[in-house]
């Protein structure tokens, strides 16, 4: 029966368990499922953010260069307007006034990196401040180093009336190649082509410190997402976990009363059956006995002598007897009437009188207490006759021991049980967390904790101490007393 119970409890906790687990995971899953998709979407917008802006300021930052490179060609014209809107008397004096231009450009800079350059039309260097050597060299066949025709289209810009051109050029603060954005004007008069350019390397420099803000911004906001995220789940274990715990708290009750009953109901069947055999089954047999004997006596009186029969009825009247004496032992096993007229002394007396005559070992009883103490509730003899059948039962079965000892000492605060015998011992820690071990100590643990007592129990070769103590004031309030049970059935 105890067996089927332990089932069903665990049957019952394994299901609770299954079943918050699913409430769990059912108030989880949303929350993740949701905070994961805020996440998302607040990535990929944010992303668009930034792509946007990067264009947005991309295309700010060229349009503010092209304003700033129209101006600084606009600088040059009117530097060197003299010369260009003079006329030479001859051609010696017009290539005076190119070459006074050509000066003039050469002195005009903003930077190390800003300079102006001047082509004529057919690709021909006639000024370059940064890369003297160029000048006077044919360069109408350059490439950059993605094969582009750079003069070409410098040159094809400013024969349209002037115009931006992006091309790759020698940058000379680094002496490596850059993205470079031109801006080049004609001076049809001349031949010549005129330009200047600045360096976009510096702009994709700030583009990058913006999209790196831009990307840190994102991390940070995905970074109080997860916080938001860990936040909640955080606060949802815990409401788990409160709601659990109570919850437990309250299973554990009902099974410790379920477990309260369940004891209640044993006893009481016991002491159903152990009055049963008793006043019933054993009267009758004392009757057949006596009726035998009768028999027997009238035979052994006659004349006529049947030895055979007279056989058979000493036989049928000895077995009889045997039959009779283990019914007597069951019912005393079940629930000895001694417990329920005489106390649990000397109950406890009688058990350990009886198992010391069956098993050969030494079995003592001593009673210790004062003289004031008042009766014992029947639930507390029932717990604690229990718990010393159970001990001295485990000790004649498995200890192998050779003497063991059982004391009742009783006070005005509690009533303690004690067991010792020189057995070989066991592990207590270990038998105590297996779970397919150590049925008896948790039966007894069980039937103390419904009455606010306590197990210790010390084991090591020779020497073993089991003592069980429950306070007098719950023994005054104890809820359950199978004997009273019994009773009432009687009545």
């Amino acid at each position: 029966m105890r067996a089927t119970y332990y089932y069903v409890c665990h049957l019952a906790d394994f299901s609770a368990m299954n079943l918050k687990a699913k409430i769990f995971l059912l108030a989880i899953v949303p929350f993740v499922l949701a905070i994961g998709g805020i996440g998302i979407g607040v990535r990929h917008q944010a992303t668009a953010l930034a792509q946007t802006e990067h264009a947005t300021m991309q295309a700010a930052y060229l349009a503010s260069k092209e304003i700033e490179l129209r101006h600084y060609v606009d600088l040059a014209m009117s530097a060197i307007a003299p010369f260009y809107e003079a006329t030479g008397a001859n051609a010696s004096d017009d290539a005076t006034l190119r070459r006074r231009a050509l000066a003039t450009l050469e002195k005009l800079d903003f930077g190390q990196d800003g300079y102006f350059f001047v082509y004529d039309m057919h690709g021909r260097s006639l000024m370059h401040p940064r890369e003297p050597e160029l000048v006077g060299r044919d360069l109408w066949t350059l490439r950059d180093p993605a094969g582009s025709l750079t003069i070409q289209q410098l040159i094809a810009a400013a024969a349209h009336g002037g115009g931006y051109v992006r091309y790759v050029w020698h940058r000379p603060s680094t002496g490596k190649l850059a993205p470079k954005l031109g801006y080049v004007v004609p001076l049809e008069r001349w031949g010549w082509m005129l330009g200047t350019g600045i360096y976009l390397d510096d702009v994709d420099t700030t583009l990058a410190r913006i999209d790196q803000r831009a990307s840190s911004n994102i991390e940070h906001t995905m970074m109080w997402i997860g916080g938001i995220a860990l936040a909640g789940l955080c606060v949802i274990t815990l409401c788990a976990l409160v709601l659990n715990v109570s919850e437990y708290r309250s299973a554990d009750a009902k099974l410790r009363r379920l477990a309260q009953q369940v004891v209640a109901s044993q006893e009481s069947e016991r002491a159903r059956l152990s009055r049963e055999l008793h006043d019933g089954i054993s009267q009758m047999m004392v009757s057949i006995k006596l009726l035998l004997e009768s028999a027997l006596t009238r035979f052994e009186r006659s004349d006529v002598r049947v030895p055979a029969a007279e056989a058979a009825l000493s036989t049928s009247l000895a077995r009889l007897a045997d039959t009779l004496r283990e019914v007597r032992r069951i019912s005393h096993a079940l629930r000895p009437s001694m417990l329920d007229d005489l106390g649990l002394a000397a109950a406890l007396e009688q058990l350990t009188r009886e198992l010391g005559a069956e098993s050969g070992v030494t079995i003592e009883f001593a009673q210790r207490g004062e003289a004031h103490c008042m009766p014992l509730p029947d639930a507390v003899n029932t717990v604690l006759f229990r718990i010393a059948q159970e001990a001295l039962t485990n000790i004649v079965r498995h200890a192998h021991a050779s003497k063991a000892v059982l004391a009742l000492a009783m006070s005005t605060q509690t009533v303690t049980l004690t067991v010792e015998d020189d057995g070989c011992g066991f592990d207590v820690e270990r038998v105590q967390a297996d779970p397919y071990a150590g049925v008896g100590l948790r039966n007894m643990r069980e039937r103390l904790e419904a009455l606010d007592g306590m197990l210790s129990c010390v084991s090591q070769p020779g020497r073993t101490v089991m003592k069980a103590t429950v306070p007098v004031s719950a023994a005054n309030r104890a809820p359950i007393s199978a004997a009273r049970i019994a009773q009432e059935d009687r009545s």
